[in-house]
Parts: structure tokens; sequence; C-alpha cells
């Protein structure tokens, strides 16, 4: 998560720099790549100065580059091709704290699909589907390897090379991942973030349900039965608790 959240934040702090705002802002609202001497043009600079900022700001994958004769000729004596520049194709989201709402819409809209291709209400749709989708996200932590078809885990459910041997390590390690902010007290995971948190609060019945659903898919990815998901709803973080199935009680 952290990782992932740096490089989110790298193209971030390269339009900090003001001259490398205004060039972006430029290179962004063309409808065609510019040149260096466009770009200089544009902010009056000098072409060696707004090189070195073009630069720095496609390594922090906020451009993209190509080269292309502006004079249309070809062959010899056409001239070398121009280094062009363009607004990247990179999405850059950040949310602090981190927020999943296109997670949240893809599992709505497969439920409503489901639902109407099974004839399905669209609550039990969407526990299946939000059931499936955590188990693919177990797979994903888990690498896909080798083992009990379809699990990603070894064939007698044990956790893979490298990863946690506790089962409560092993299922916050996906949950921090996909920004929940798990904070572990006695055996037993509240979790701190809501990555789904306006729809929560305008949609609370729905969006816990999903939640809850989503983190027992989890849980049944990662073939762990000792711990169990549970709806333990209070102020300041997710609805949800994992707890050892033993107590089935909450973190107060």
């Amino acid at each position: 998560m952290v990782a992932h959240l740096s490089e989110e934040l790298t193209p971030l702090g390269a339009l900090s720099e003001p001259t490398r705002r205004s060039l972006y802002e430029y290179v962004a609202s063309q409808p065609t790549p510019v040149s260096r001497e466009q770009a200089a043009d544009a902010v009056s600079l000098p072409v060696h100065s707004v090189r070195f900022h073009l630069e720095k700001l496609v390594d922090a994958g906020l451009l993209e580059v190509e080269h292309r004769r502006l004079s249309g000729r070809t062959g010899p004596g056409a001239g070398r091709p121009s280094k062009l520049y363009r607004r990247s194709s990179r999405p850059i989201s950040v949310s602090l704290p981190p927020r999943r709402y296109d997670l949240a819409g893809r599992l709505l809209a497969a439920a409503v699909e489901r639902a109407a291709d099974d004839g399905l209400a669209v609550r039990d749709a969407l526990d299946l589907v939000s059931r499936a989708e955590g188990g693919r996200l177990a797979r994903d932590a888990a690498g896909e390897t080798t083992g009990a078809a379809g699990s990603g885990l070894p064939a007698d459910g044990s956790p893979v090379q490298g990863a946690p041997a506790d089962p409560l390590a092993r299922v916050t390690a996906v949950l921090a991942t996909h920004g929940f902010e798990p904070h572990v007290t006695g055996g037993a995971a509240a979790l701190s973030n809501c990555p789904f948190d306006r729809l929560a609060t305008e949609h609370t019945e729905l969006v816990c349900g999903m939640n809850l659903s989503l983190i027992s898919g989890i849980l049944d990815g990662l073939r762990i039965t000792s711990l169990t998901a549970q709806l333990a709803p209070a102020p300041g973080r997710c609805c949800v608790t994992v707890s050892p199935t033993s107590s089935n009680r909450p973190l107060r």
C-alpha cells in the first residue's frame, strides 16, 4: 500500500514546481502533441530550460513522448524527427484516506447484471459477486501459485512461501493492500478506513453488506476458517471486523 501510494504521489510532486505545472497544463490543453519549441514559446522560457522540465514530467509519468517529422517530409534530407510531448494516458488518482469507488462501482454493476440474468434480488446478487471478488483478491495476493485448483494456495491450504504464517496477518495484509487500514487488537482486527466511505454513509445497509461479503470472500479465498468477518458498526471505522471464529465476538 505504501509503495502504491508513493507511485501515485510522484506525479503530484512533479506538478508542485510552478514551471512544470505550467508546461503540463499547456501540453494537456493541446489537441496534438507539441514540440519543445512550441512549449518554450507558450511559457516564455528558453528551450534548454523547457527541455529539462518536460523530461521531468515524462519521468513522473505525466507526459508521453513520440517522434515525428513536423514537416511531413520523408527520405534523405527530410531532417531528424522532432521529439513531441502529449499528456499521458495513465490515470492519476490519489485519495487520503484511500477510497475504492471504482471497486464499488464494478461490484454494483456486476450485481445488477447478475440479478437480471439469474432472476435474483439485487442484494442477493451483490452478496454473490462480492464474495467472488473477495476470493479473486485473495488469489491475486497469493500470486496464483500452484496447488488446490483455483485457490491460489498450496493443496493443504497452508500459506504460500514467503506469506505470513499467522492467519490474521495474512488477511490483514490483503485488507491493507485494498485500503481498509486494519488495526489488530487482541487477536482480532478492526478496519480503520472504509474504502467506500461516502457510499456507506448514503447507503449504509447495502454497502456494509457488500463489505461483509467481500471480506468473507477474502477469508474463503485464503482458506482461513479460524477467523470470521462480522458486522460491528462503530464511528470512524469500517462496519466490518475480523475476529476468531470460536469467539464470534466483535471488537468494541
